[in-house]
């Protein structure tokens, strides 16, 4: 069964869409369009709220809510993406941990490039530590683009001298803009969403110019991770993307971070969304699940 329900998945991602580059305004309605097809749980309760000066999504547990935060970044190459179009991600991770979560709605490329979605990230993670909560209460979590800011923006609060968060889950993390990996080529084709192409494209409209080598841009790449907390990356096998969180992880385990490389075959770019139609998402959740309350269970 699970093998059809990934074939199936892989169509859906593989349906036709307009040809030539698509602009910002295309991209973000396709998007908004694709992601509302995923299943949100309902046993969660949400409220439009702002945290370090920027609008936010708090997404809590309608019972049972436990001590503990996750901070959630959601995907969407930089340029795309909110924190609703996030929400089965992080309602799937309120709903099986008892978290509450806040989803931060940074602001995009190209009207605004790097480093404006990751000063507001830290800015959300500043204003949580001076709202009174402990970082070993905190975990950032994200999808993608937002994968990689779970990095960089822990890069960026160590930099700042704050401390860093109790855990990071990162799902299908984009930290390598200078796009060298091998599976940029090897997984072509046999990616059903990426193409090396598709991700320069957007990707320049977030660097604007700027080095892609540089640790904030390319964590994978040219960052020390050492002191980061916990690490667990998810990600797929069938993905262009497969070697940032490879050589991600294997960065962590030369600063002697406590990784965890979790690879699904034949899975697509954050299949994690297509809980609740794909047995492989659920199971994943439910890793991520565990591995959060492990690590933010004892606060």
């Amino acid at each position: 069964m699970s093998k059809e329900q990934l074939a199936k998945v892989d169509a859906i991602l593989r349906r036709p869409r307009p040809e030539g580059q698509r602009s910002p305004e295309e991209l973000r309605a396709g998007f908004r369009a694709l992601m509302a097809q995923m299943i949100v749980p309902d046993d969660i309760r949400t409220t439009e709220t702002a945290l370090g000066g920027r609008p936010a999504l708090h997404v809590e547990p309608d019972a049972g809510e436990r001590p503990g935060t996750i901070l959630y970044f959601h995907g969407g190459g930089f340029v795309f993406g909110s924190p609703r179009t996030a929400l089965s991600l992080t309602g799937q991770l309120v709903s099986r941990t008892g978290f509450a979560a806040y989803s931060v709605d940074y602001r995009l490329a190209p009207e605004h490039p790097f480093p404006a979605g990751l000063e507001d990230n830290l800015s959300a993670y500043r204003a949580l530590l001076d709202s009174g909560l402990d970082p070993s209460a905190i975990a950032f979590v994200g999808d993608s683009a937002g994968g990689g800011f779970t990095i960089t923006t822990a890069l960026a609060a160590r930099d700042a001298g704050l401390p860093l968060p109790a855990a990071i889950v990162a799902f299908s993390p984009g930290v390598d803009s200078t796009r060298t990996g091998e599976s940029m080529t090897t997984k072509e084709g046999i990616d059903p969403i990426f193409t090396k192409a598709a991700l320069e494209h957007t990707g320049a409209m977030y660097l604007a110019g700027q080095d892609p080598s540089q640790p904030l841009l390319s964590p994978a790449v040219s960052a020390d991770l050492t002191g980061f907390p916990p690490l667990l990356i998810q990600v797929g096998a069938n993905e262009v993307l497969l070697d940032d969180s490879t050589r991600l992880a294997a960065r962590a385990q030369q600063a002697g971070v406590n990784v965890i490389l979790d690879v699904t075959a034949d899975a697509p770019h954050v299949f994690q969304c297509f809980a609740g139609t794909l047995d492989e998402a659920d199971q994943a959740l439910d890793r991520a699940a565990h591995f959060l309350t492990q690590h933010l269970s004892r606060v």
